[in-house]
C-alpha cells in the first residue's frame, strides 16, 4: 500500500508495474512503439484470462498482480543476495547485511532501551530485523543461502515464515493486544476529519479491509485473514 498511495497519493506508475510485472518490464515496454505495446498487452491480457471467456473477472485480475510481484520480488532478492554476499561464499551473514545497508555492523543491547525517540525507534527496527534473519536461517549456520535470504526479504512468500509473518502483523498492528486487526488498527495513525470527505486511499483500504480481508465478516482481523493482508 506504501508503494501504490506514497503520502495518500495515487502512483499511477505502480498500475503499470502489477500489470506488466515490475519496473524492469515497464521499461522494456515504453521502448516499444504503439503496435508492438497493443501486440504485447494482448498477450499479457490472454495469459490473465485463464477461463479464456473473453472477460477479466477481478479474481483473475488479482492472481495475476499476486504472481507478478512474486516474480518481481524473487528476481530483486537474488541481485540483493550478490550485492549483500561481500565475500563471495554463498551465504550473507548477519554482518555483510549490516555493512550493506547501515555501512558499519550495528549491535544494539535487547534489553536497553535509548533516551532519544528517533534512535530508540530504529533500534526496535533493528531488532525486528535480526529476529526474522534468524528465524529465516533454517539450518543455523553463520549466514543465509540464497533460499533462506529470500525468505528473510519476502518471509510472505515462504511456508515456514507464516506463523513469524503473523506474529510480527500482529505485534505491529494489534494495539489492544487482543489477537485481531480491527478496522482502526488496520488503518493505523489517520484520523478521520469530520469536515472533510476521507482521502481516495483511505475508501480503497476500508473497501480492501470489509470485501477482501476479512472474510467471516466481523470487523477484525483474525490471524489467517491477515495472512491475505501482509
Amino acid at each position: 500500500e506504501e508503494l501504490h498511495y506514497p503520502q495518500g497519493e495515487h502512483r499511477s506508475d505502480y498500475d503499470r508495474e502489477a500489470l506488466l510485472g515490475g519496473q524492469e518490464e515497464v521499461d522494456e515496454y515504453v521502448k516499444l512503439s504503439p503496435e508492438e505495446q497493443h501486440k504485447r498487452l494482448k498477450s499479457i491480457i490472454k495469459k490473465i484470462d485463464l477461463d479464456s471467456d473473453g472477460f477479466l473477472t477481478e479474481s483473475e485480475l488479482s492472481s495475476w498482480i499476486q504472481m507478478s510481484f512474486k516474480h518481481y520480488a524473487m528476481q530483486e532478492a537474488k541481485q540483493q543476495f550478490v550485492e549483500y554476499d561481500k565475500n563471495s561464499d554463498n551465504s550473507v551473514s548477519w554482518d555483510e547485511y549490516n555493512i550493506q545497508m547501515y555501512d558499519r555492523v550495528i549491535d544494539f543491547d535487547e534489553n536497553a532501551a535509548l533516551d532519544d525517540a528517533e534512535e530508540e525507534s530504529f533500534r526496535q527496527l533493528h531488532l525486528k530485523d535480526k529476529k526474522r534473519f534468524e528465524k529465516a536461517n533454517q539450518d543455523s549456520s553463520p549466514g543465509l543461502n540464497l533460499e533462506e535470504f529470500i525468505a528473510f526479504e519476502h518471509p510472505e512468500e515462504v511456508d515456514y515464515m507464516t506463523e513469524f509473518v503473523i506474529q510480527e502483523a500482529l505485534e505491529e498492528h494489534d494495539k489492544n493486544g487482543d489477537g485481531f486487526v480491527s478496522l482502526e488498527e488496520f488503518l493505523g495513525d489517520y484520523r478521520r476529519d469530520p469536515t472533510n470527505e476521507d482521502p481516495e486511499w483511505i475508501l480503497v483500504e476500508k473497501d480492501r479491509f470489509l470485501n477482501d480481508y476479512d472474510k467471516d465478516t466481523d470487523g477484525r482481523l483474525d490471524p489467517q485473514e491477515l495472512l491475505s493482508w501482509v
